[in-house]
């Protein structure tokens, strides 16, 4: 039998959220000792702890002397430390798991004090592979969302044409900028905002995570990658798509052939029992029996060109959690894994295509839960 400890509060901590489906925003101790949930509260949450974890077993900062420490001279961060040392002391727990993202003076006292923790990322990471049925329904309205989102990016760019190199509407230079307010706007509408750095990027500015900024080109692909996050549950959804307003080049249409093909391999491929890395080397087939580097090639004079990044990861309470889908994708996938595939060609003077497209790992195989279509023409 294997218990866990963590610190920290669920606001950030992707890993309490799941054992706490509450938002809280200040830290407190999470233990799971004998299989019982143990959770260090104070009078502000109690309520709607015992609500969510009916069944958990709450310690009390009060009984833990809280209110005595107030008086004791110790500043506002000691006492947090202690209230920690004297929490666990009180659930009993002597050996643990404990999640990496532990702050380090909470892990060096609770040492000090006798208990053996054993930080462990893939130990952690893996409680929360298989979502909960409230983490796929936040899941699903932040997939809403983001395709809402994208609806009012190309609705804008739809609505663009081009003058000269550039992008203009109604007499005004499209901006990144712009394009990035209105799929906010649309994805706050929806109950999941989408955080500031969502991409709006082309050749001309935005690479690897540069969200881009300035204007947008024309007769050239304009990538736009957004995440937005479930209000509820704290979850989130992950979607790209690539739009040219314009001439769409030969050259594109290649990009734009192969990226689906590399997609639906991948998908097809989708099932429980094959790993991160078998996915991405069937993208990588594809791309490099078209003459295209990739990551498992590595880059050549340009470090971008090509396909020169994983073909994805795994989506939840964190926009990036495992399992991963890449090089280091040596987990097998498991029903209930929620999946961002986002295979994509960056070329020279042309910029980047790419798609992704979220899936639920499903007993036998997957189910796509993005439902938005791939043209270019916005």
């Amino acid at each position: 039998m294997t218990d866990f400890l963590f610190y920290g509060d669920t606001e950030r901590s992707a890993a309490m959220r799941h054992e706490l489906p509450v938002a809280i925003g200040d830290p407190f101790l999470l233990a799971i000792a004998g299989e019982r949930l143990h959770i260090m509260v104070n009078n502000l949450e109690r309520a709607r702890v015992a609500a969510a974890a009916p069944d958990a077993v709450l310690h009390d900062i009060a009984d833990l002397g809280f209110h005595q420490l107030l008086e004791s001279g110790m500043g506002f961060h000691e006492i947090d430390v202690e209230l920690a040392s004297r929490a666990a002391a009180q659930i009993g727990i002597r050996a643990a798991i404990a999640d990496p993202e532990m702050p380090v003076a909470i892990a060096d006292r609770l040492r000090a004090d006798g208990i053996v923790l054993h930080p462990d990322h893939q130990a952690v990471a893996a409680r929360r592979r298989v979502k909960s049925a409230a983490e796929m329904a936040g899941i699903r309205r932040a997939q809403v969302a983001a395709e809402a989102g994208m609806r009012a990016a190309a609705e804008l760019l739809r609505r663009a044409a081009p003058d000269g190199d550039r992008l203009a509407l109604d007499g005004e230079v499209v901006t990144a900028e712009s394009v990035r307010a209105a799929l906010r706007e649309a994805c706050r509408r929806s109950g999941a905002p989408a955080p500031p750095d969502v991409i709006v990027a082309s050749v001309w500015q935005g690479s690897g995570h540069d969200p881009g900024s300035g204007p947008l080109p024309a007769n050239l692909p304009v990538v736009i990658d957004l995440w937005p996050r479930d209000e509820v549950s704290g979850c989130s959804a992950d979607m790209t798509r690539t739009f040219v307003v314009g001439e769409i080049s030969d050259a594109v249409r290649s990009l734009e052939s192969l990226v689906r093909t590399a997609l639906e391999r991948a998908r097809e491929a989708v099932r429980p029992g094959i790993t991160g890395r078998e996915l991405h080397g069937l993208v990588c087939d594809v791309f490099e029996a078209a003459g295209h580097r990739t990551q498992r090639t590595g880059p050549g004079d340009d470090p971008d060109e090509g396909f020169q990044f994983s073909l994805g990861h795994g989506v939840g309470l964190a926009i990036h959690e495992d399992p991963a889908l890449g090089q280091t994708g040596y987990d097998e996938l498991v029903a209930g894994d929620v999946l961002a595939l986002e295979p994509g060609l960056y070329q020279r003077g042309i910029g980047e295509v790419r798609f992704e497209d979220l899936l639920l790992v499903t007993g036998k195989g997957s189910e796509t839960l993005t439902r938005y279509p791939y043209e270019l023409t916005p």
